[in-house]
């Protein structure tokens, strides 16, 4: 049995080697941008209802087996509360790393939708999200000060990891993950929560001058100013995001969590967030030709930085389904936008060898870092076959490109010994992280994709001819 501290060395240890993996140089290449793999040819499937139908199948497998079979039960920690992160690829228990907000929220979010959608796995999935926000309410939500820690340790004591600060990352996440649980629940609880929590962050975070979120705060609620006299940007702990301004990162996912929050409050104020978030984020963080900035001043200044190709596709998706809950019909400013991250995307970041989304390059220059993680995969999978539903009849280049990306991850992203997908995967198509789980890789990213796909796929078929 692993003692207190043989565990806290070990954790140590191996947040060092992720930090270490995450800091490597970017692999270059000076000839055109292409995988080492050889690819496997593809059969394209015509967009008919057998074809969208045969994925549907393909998709709600993948669903149970990759995703809900190896993550529940078995990260429902019935001793510390919450659920437990660390998993390699056989899915034995690595240390812990105590429990960080987004990823004990991300798991309440999964486990209420599969409730919510998956109405014969209600039975299974109802409990878990019961559990998930059991923890956000009594352990994680600060009753002396209010908002959620940004992590504790297993025994829920504030630590030298996380520290005792707040940061809107992870308040946009808890309230993502309380608001879907009253959905599946109908716990008035949870909707409580929610709704404090906004007020909360609206009271303590809102920059009422210009627009958008500050984003690390103090445990008392008091927003951090960046050092005007330092060059050197501070970084929070954790998740590196810099102390002091505003990130791209932060605001797409406080977009998401508003828009899950007006799907069961409809207070005007949220709404007067949720449009503010969506203006800013289609018209000052989106530029053309279809990138994003990373980080800017609190006056929404930019400073330069890579592209994330992955960031750019999912906030496709967000803007859209943000629109989806306000009630009306798409912006073309939204669309235009929309569809310019990801046709960038792929005329950028994308592998036209095996299939697949590096992770960041230039606005103009090839793609940078050939890595492919499982959560950038996972949201082109779900935005190509939303393009494809949008912008089918005019093209077939989205429902090819799913399929090459389908094609992907049951090749190389999924591991087909122990189930579940590679955190990360070499231009060579290998598992360069083959873990499942850390604090930053939840059942979030694929589960929201498999679900969306296969909801979506069926009604492509259903309006089939």
């Amino acid at each position: 049995m692993l003692t207190e501290k043989t565990v806290f060395k070990a954790s140590i240890i191996l947040t060092f080697v992720l930090a270490t993996w995450r800091a490597m140089p970017a692999q270059t290449t000076e000839s055109p941008v292409a995988s080492t793999a050889k690819p496997v040819a593809i059969s394209y499937l015509p967009p008919d209802k057998a074809s969208y139908l045969k994925l549907a199948g393909e998709t709600e497998t993948r669903l149970r087996q990759d995703v809900l079979d190896v993550w529940f039960p078995r990260t429902v920690d019935n001793q510390n509360g919450g659920f437990y992160s660390g998993f390699n690829r056989e899915w034995q228990a690595t240390p812990s790393q105590g429990k960080f907000s987004v990823f004990q929220a991300r798991m309440t979010w999964i486990s209420s939708q599969v409730a919510i959608r998956r109405p014969e796995l209600k039975d299974k999935f109802l409990p878990i999200a019961e559990h998930g926000l059991e923890y956000l309410s009594d352990v994680l939500w600060d009753k002396k000060y209010g908002g959620f820690f940004w992590g504790l340790d297993d025994k829920g004591e504030v630590s030298t990891f996380y520290t005792d600060g707040k940061e809107l990352y992870g308040e946009s996440f808890a309230i993502y993950g309380a608001a879907a649980a009253y959905q599946a629940t109908h716990n008035p609880r949870a909707l409580a929560l929610a709704e404090n929590a906004f007020r909360w962050i609206d009271e303590h975070a809102h920059d009422s001058k210009n627009g958008g979120y500050f984003e690390f705060l103090t445990r008392e609620g008091k927003p951090v100013e960046a050092d005007p006299k330092s060059v050197k940007m501070q970084s929070a702990p954790v998740g590196g995001f810099l102390v002091g301004y505003k990130s791209m990162n932060t605001h797409i996912h406080l977009l998401e969590a508003i828009s899950q929050l007006y799907e069961v409050w409809k207070d005007d104020t949220v709404r007067q967030r949720l449009e503010e978030l969506l203006s800013i984020i289609r018209d000052k963080v989106c530029v053309q030709p279809g990138v994003m900035n990373l980080f800017f001043t609190n006056d929404w200044r930019p400073i330069p930085d890579h592209d994330s190709y992955g960031h750019d596709i999912e906030t496709a998706y967000l803007m859209l389904e943000a629109e989806d809950t306000l009630g009306k019909p798409h912006d073309p400013r939204t669309e235009r936008m929309a569809r310019m991250l990801v046709d960038h995307a792929l005329a950028y970041g994308w592998d036209e060898n095996l299939g697949g989304f590096y992770r960041e390059g230039t606005t103009f220059g090839k793609a940078e870092d050939l890595q492919k993680e499982w959560w950038v995969e996972m949201e082109g999978l779900n935005v190509l076959l939303l393009m494809h539903e949008k912008y089918g009849k005019e093209t077939d280049v989205y429902f090819k490109d799913y399929q090459k990306q389908w094609q992907f991850i049951k090749d190389y992203q999924a591991d087909s010994q122990f189930h579940g997908f590679y955190e990360l995967v070499g231009s060579d198509g290998t598992a360069a992280v083959p873990i499942k789980g850390v604090i930053w890789k939840a059942a979030y990213h694929d589960g929201r994709a498999l679900l969306n796909v296969s909801d979506r796929l069926n009604r492509l078929a259903a309006a089939a001819k």
